[in-house]
């Protein structure tokens, strides 16, 4: 079986583009839609972020816990919102290479904005038995296009139930 590099997902959400660029552009925020982002570590990018801005972000599945180093790519408000992933770690991103490069699109629609959620597996030097061997064991099973293209449905799911329900 070919290895996936690429997969997304996308939803039509009753907002504008740019009150969707403005939720996703907030990295420190992202954890209230993603079932495996916690959002920011110490207070980092707790407001739209620019292109340029590094974070590091928080993230679990299951019981594990990490830490990734990203840099915003692209930060085109109201129309996209990109960030590469390039150091990973325990407790601190120390392990530097090219991961994973996350990007978001939006596009009026229907009244609302269609948000385009893109994970690209950037790992391009990593033999596919290997990627495929860990994978498996990282995701309990799963190849990471299959599983992240679970989290990105789950994500833009919480994000327009998020975006679209008034704060009461």
């Amino acid at each position: 079986m070919a290895r996936v590099f690429t997969v997304s997902g996308d939803i039509v959400i009753d907002v504008s583009p740019d009150a969707a660029y403005e939720a996703v552009s907030r990295p420190a925020d992202m954890g209230r839609w993603s079932p495996e982002n916690l959002g920011t570590a110490g207070g980092a990018a707790d407001g739209p972020v620019e292109l340029g801005t590094t974070f590091v972000g928080r993230n679990k599945r299951g019981r594990f816990r990490w830490v990734t180093r990203c840099t915003v790519t692209a930060a085109d408000p109201g129309r996209r919102f990109a960030f590469r992933v390039h150091s990973i770690g325990l407790s601190r991103p120390r392990l530097r290479g090219p991961i994973a490069t996350w990007e978001y699109r939006f596009e009026p629609a229907d009244g609302g904005t269609r948000v385009t959620e893109t994970w690209t597996d950037d790992r391009r030097a990593w033999p596919a038995f290997v990627a495929n061997t860990f994978d498996r064991i990282a995701t309990a099973g799963s190849t990471f296009a299959d599983f992240q293209t679970r989290n990105i449905h789950m994500t833009l799911r919480n994000l327009k139930r998020a975006l679209e329900t008034p704060e009461g």
